[in-house]
């Protein structure tokens, strides 16, 4: 019997100082996705996150709370629990540093870095942040604070035990060369680099100063340094016999301010206790919060389990990996995600599922040689190819790229009309498909639109014909957030002659200059146009504006044939409060000329084309 190939994927440990924030949540749900991933193509898989538990600033907290530290750390733990769960996220492990194991591998690696002789005691001054329990040089701070926290920070000097990261320079750079995937993106390795090429120093693995860690084995007045005791909790998930076979993991994830820790720190630890190196460290961005990092310290937490409870835990999901590029940063916005889960997940997948399933209830399926779309086989090599190389953004894009391809093919083949029974098994077949591929990503979704239309969650299913049974019409898979228009404060100023076109932004109305400076222009490119229903002048634009699509509600029906717009690159205001429209959310306008007369409009456009995303100054 052949035996099945093995998937270790990881995650950062959270600190428990504070509750789970949806900065945490992000990493989380692309592991999750991994995991659920790898088990669909049939791998055996081992998915770890967890909690991190020691350290000066833990001891603060509890101290702080009026709770003993171990009754405190359980209870946070507790709550990271209870947070991935309502997210749908499913660890094989949910590791505790606290966890005796745990402490025991930890001891056994100390040893084993002892016996290579990388281990020396010695004296260690220098400016630390407790926040972040790391050391920084003077250089790092920030008008003396620290550059993470912004917080006035303490010269401490103290004896500590070092390892000889210095020693193993030259491997890690050839470890680099060799390895290009050991370190992505490929910036982040470049970053990285360029940072050992000036020299390692050797790293304090111990403290005096407090008692609340793991006991050093080699002298019992120490206790070891938190980031060196969490980064081994990786290995200890699978140091037993059950889960050795997991080992080395095939992806760490972690935000970028654990790359230092994770791709120079880990590897020469590991290296040094003669343990295989990771396949892959994949250093991501910060989900970011009016373009400031999400901590409790800046005080804007956003709680997973609040989202989860107010849009759904797949509409979460969905978002956090559709609307961030995984690696670079990104900016959260409830509107952004009450845009997606409106034209996204409930106009375009929801409507298909309701469409199609009613309408096959109602007439019966007749088995047909294909599927609608016809591309199912090439849908799947895409995603694969994405999700191998961590580009979730690109494998959704995909997916709902079909997905409209199967939206025009229901409303080509009008089997509400018709009453065609092939085509609509034809459509129930491309729903099928996609959902398949969908599932790690939507799985309470996908779980249900399997149900409607009896099929099994298996990737060998994808491009075979469904099976026919009778189907029933599908309850409802999204319903629209309706957002409550706000009423505008004052009166608007009567505006002159211009024509006020719907959707376009007529410029005619008196304003500051300090109004207009505040105004999002950028570049954007039409990439599709369709035709409302009951709307004479309005159009409906898909408008590509840097990575992002958006919607955007356009009255310019009257002056300009789809083909026209097609391609065009024009002038989006990009920070208007998404409007609902014709039962669509529109999110954004167009800027556009319009004569006097308002029988002419002409929207504004580059003179040449430039790069989509472009911000107009």
């Amino acid at each position: 019997m052949a035996v099945k190939k093995t998937y270790y994927v990881t995650t950062a440990i959270d600190y428990v100082n504070a509750e789970p924030h949806i900065g945490h949540a992000y990493q989380k749900v692309v592991a999750d996705v991994l995991a659920r991933w790898n088990k669909l193509l049939g791998k055996d898989v081992f998915f770890l996150t967890g909690t991190d538990e020691h350290g000066k600033k833990i001891a603060q907290s509890a101290e702080k709370a009026h709770v003993p530290v171990e009754e405190f750390v359980s209870e946070m733990a507790k709550k990271f629990e209870s947070a991935w769960k309502k997210l749908n996220i499913q660890p094989d492990r949910f590791i505790r540093t606290t966890d005796k194991d745990h402490e025991e591998t930890v001891k056994e690696f100390v040893e084993k870095l002892s016996k290579s002789k990388d281990i020396y005691k010695g004296h260690y001054a220098g400016f630390y942040c407790t926040s972040c329990e790391a050391y920084y040089t003077e250089k790092d701070l920030v008008e003396g604070c620290c550059p993470v926290h912004k917080t006035k920070i303490e010269k401490l000097k103290e004896e500590t035990y070092f390892f000889r990261l210095s020693k193993y320079q030259k491997f890690l750079l050839e470890l680099y060369k060799k390895n290009p995937k050991f370190v992505l993106p490929n910036e982040r390795r470049n970053e990285i680099i360029n940072r050992v090429k000036e020299g390692l120093d050797d790293l304090s693995i111990t403290r005096t100063s407090f008692s609340w860690g793991i006991p050093f084995p080699l002298d019992k007045k120490h206790v070891i340094y938190v980031w060196f005791d969490a980064l081994i909790n990786y290995y200890t998930a699978i140091n037993n016999p059950k889960q050795k076979k997991f080992w080395p993991a095939d992806a760490h994830l972690l935000g970028k301010d654990n790359g230092w820790f994770h791709a120079v720190i880990w590897p020469a630890m590991l290296k040094s206790a003669g343990i295989e190196i990771p396949k892959t460290v994949f250093i991501h961005g910060f989900l970011t919060f009016n373009g400031e990092k999400i901590s409790k310290s800046l005080g804007n937490v956003i709680s997973p389990i609040i989202l989860a409870d107010r849009y759904g835990a797949d509409t979460v999901r969905y978002f956090a990996l559709r609307q961030v590029p995984f690696g670079e940063d990104g900016d959260f916005s409830e509107s952004a995600l009450i845009a997606r889960h409106n034209n996204e997940l409930a106009d375009k997948l929801g409507n298909l599922v309701s469409r199609v399933s009613t309408l096959a209830e109602k007439y019966g399926l007749e088995k047909a040689k294909q599927a609608g779309p016809l591309e199912s086989e090439k849908l799947l090599k895409a995603v694969s190819e994405y999700l191998d190389n961590f580009q979730f953004d690109r494998a959704l894009n995909e997916i709902f790229a079909f997905i409209d391809r199967c939206n025009e093919h229901v409303q080509k083949t009008k089997p509400w009309e018709t009453k065609d029974k092939k085509a609509l098994y034809q459509a129930s077949w491309a729903i099928k498909d996609a959902a398949i591929l969908l599932s790690p990503f939507m799985p309470s979704t996908c779980s249900k639109i399997a149900k409607t239309f009896s099929f099994d969650i298996d990737i060998k299913d994808v491009s075979k014909p469904l099976k026919i049974e009778k189907i029933k019409k599908s309850d409802i898979l999204f319903r629209k957030i309706v957002i409550e228009e706000k009423k505008p404060e004052s009166k608007p100023i009567k505006p002159q002659k211009a024509h006020k076109v719907e959707g376009v932004m007529s410029m005619s109305d008196m304003i500051k200059y300090d109004d207009f400076a505040k105004l999002d222009l950028r570049i954007g490119t039409i990439k599709k146009v369709e035709d409302i229903e009951g709307a004479d002048k309005l159009y409906k634009l898909e408008v590509q504006i840097g990575k992002e699509n958006r919607t955007i509600l356009a009255g310019i029906k009257e002056h300009y044939e789809k083909e026209e717009l097609k391609g065009k690159q024009i002038v989006v205001i990009c920070n208007l409060e998404p409007r609902k429209m014709r039962g669509f959310v529109s999110e954004g306008m167009l800027l556009a000329a319009v004569s006097s007369d308002g029988k002419k409009v002409i929207l504004l456009n580059p003179e040449k084309t430039i790069e989509s995303g472009s911000k107009v100054q």
